[in-house]
Parts: structure tokens; sequence; C-alpha cells
């Protein structure tokens, strides 16, 4: 930590000392802290460089906890920052009301999610089914939900509204699944992983699998959808879906598990999928 940070970092716990002072004086908390008056005056104005257990004796005079007096930059916008704001600012009422739901949760069984990744003809619809009844668990296809809060196709999302839209509605859409179901297999759109914002949700809450397939493959399961529209006038569709894949290939890969489904039944697809959830399951627990 360089100079600068460490002028700004001990205003900070100043003015946080002297907030939570109230009505004590300085005299007052000087003494139950047993530090000097000049020492406490000096710390209340950022002066005062502290040490861990001088700092310690202050939060239990103010009877506080040792991190309530080092409050995170204003500018912190992580997780961590933003609940200890939270915090901070809730009443007793609200402490006491997340201290019951935090041990509801505490005692709950933990919610399962499985969320299936890849590219457009990858089988997360089909698989995805079958891994759901194999599972006793609801199954999800993400884009249909989308398309159900917009109250309008996929096609006519983007044409209508762009990309930004979509993503807004896609990430609405995981936070719902994730706090709304009791669990669920989550197929999700082929090109989520490029949102890093949603990724890195899905792959938090979630065990993803990558079901993995040549280009070819790919393209034959999607004309078979009887969905022509890849091919239609476009001589260059196989180039430019090979592109594709190599694109988001690197963002796949970062699915827990990665199933190969070329030359394979879907019988055989399904088997392995059941083992790396299972597997996965296994190092979680």
């Amino acid at each position: 930590m360089n100079e600068a940070e460490k002028t700004v970092l001990l205003k900070r716990i100043g003015v946080r000392v002297r907030i939570l002072r109230g009505k004590l004086t300085v005299r007052e908390l000087a003494e139950r802290a047993q530090l000097s008056l000049r020492f406490l005056t000096q710390l209340e104005a950022g002066q005062g460089n502290i040490s861990i257990a001088g700092l310690a004796r202050v939060a239990a005079a103010l009877n506080r906890l040792l991190t309530e007096l080092i409050p995170p930059a204003a500018d912190d916008s992580l997780i961590r920052a933003q609940v200890w704001r939270w915090f901070d600012e809730a009443t007793e009422a609200q402490l006491q009301e997340f201290q019951e739901w935090a041990a509801q949760r505490r005692d709950a069984p933990q919610k399962q999610f499985i969320a299936l990744v890849g590219l457009r003809g990858a089988g997360k619809s089909s698989i995805g089914k079958l891994l759901a009844e194999r599972l006793d668990m609801e199954f999800v296809e993400l884009d249909a939900l989308i398309e159900e809060a917009a109250g309008m196709s996929l096609g006519e999302i983007f044409s209508m509204h762009g990309e930004a839209y979509y993503r807004r509605l896609e990430l609405q859409a995981l936070g719902r699944v994730f706090n709304q179901s009791a669990g669920c297999v989550l197929a999700t759109g082929g090109s989520l992983v490029t949102d890093a914002e949603s990724w890195a949700m899905v792959k938090r809450r979630a065990r993803t699998v990558w079901l993995k397939a040549k280009p070819e493959d790919h393209m034959n399961r999607v004309l078979r959808q009887g969905d022509t529209r890849p091919m239609r006038d476009n001589p260059q569709a196989m180039t430019e879906l090979r592109a594709l894949l190599r694109r988001r290939d690197p963002l796949y890969a970062e699915a827990h598990a990665t199933i190969q489904t070329s030359g394979k039944s879907i019988n055989e697809i399904l088997a392995e999928v059941v083992q790396a959830v299972e597997e996965k399951a296994g190092k979680n627990d």
C-alpha cells in the first residue's frame, strides 16, 4: 500500500470511528479503549496510524465488530462491499429478519441446477428434457422464458430492440430461475457464454455441461429440425459456422464438464452427462 492509499484508508477509519462514537465524548471512548486522548483525536482526524490490536480495542469499546470500523471504498462495487453497506444501514428489525432467513436457508436442502451450454444444434433441448426426467427435475429453456417476458419471438426481439435488450432480458430471466426455482435442468441460449455477466452467474450457480459437436453435426441437426434458414441463400454458411465455433469454443470450454456428442446415440450422450453431473456433485460434497 502506498502513502496515498494509506492516507485514504486512515481517513475512512477516522470518519467511521467518529460516526460510531455517537454521543460518547472523545475522552470517554479513549478511556474505554485504553488509548490516549491525543491519539484518539488523531485517529478520528485520519492521522493516527493505529495498530490492529488498538483498533480492536476501539471496536470493543464501541460494542462493534472490528470489520465495522474499516468501511469499503466508496467506489468499491464488489458484492461484499455492497453487503457491508447494507448491513451498516440496516435497522435491528431488518438484521433480525435476515438472521431468521439465513437460519432457514442453512437448514434447507441445497438447490441443484444443471445448465447445458453449446451452439444451436448441440442437443440441449432433447438431452435436457431426458436429463430432467432421469433426475426428476424441472426442465427450463431460457430462451422460452425470455420470449415470454418480452411477449415476442427472439427474432422480433433482436430486430426491434437489439442485442443489448436481449441481454437484459437474459440476465433477468436467469435471476428468476436461480432465485425462484427449486432446482432445474436449464437449456441456455447458444450465445449466452459471450455475455460475461450471464455466463459468470451460470457458472457460479449451476453445474455446467458443454454439449460439443462437429460443425457438420450442428448444421445437420438444425436442418433435420426443419429449419433451413442457416443454409438459405448463404453458400458461406458452413464457413461462418466453423468460425463461430472457433470464437466460442474457449468460452464453452469453461464449463465444468465437456461431452463430445458427435457419433454417439442420444442414450450414450445422456449417460455421459449424468455421470459428469454426479462426479461434479461428489466433488462438491
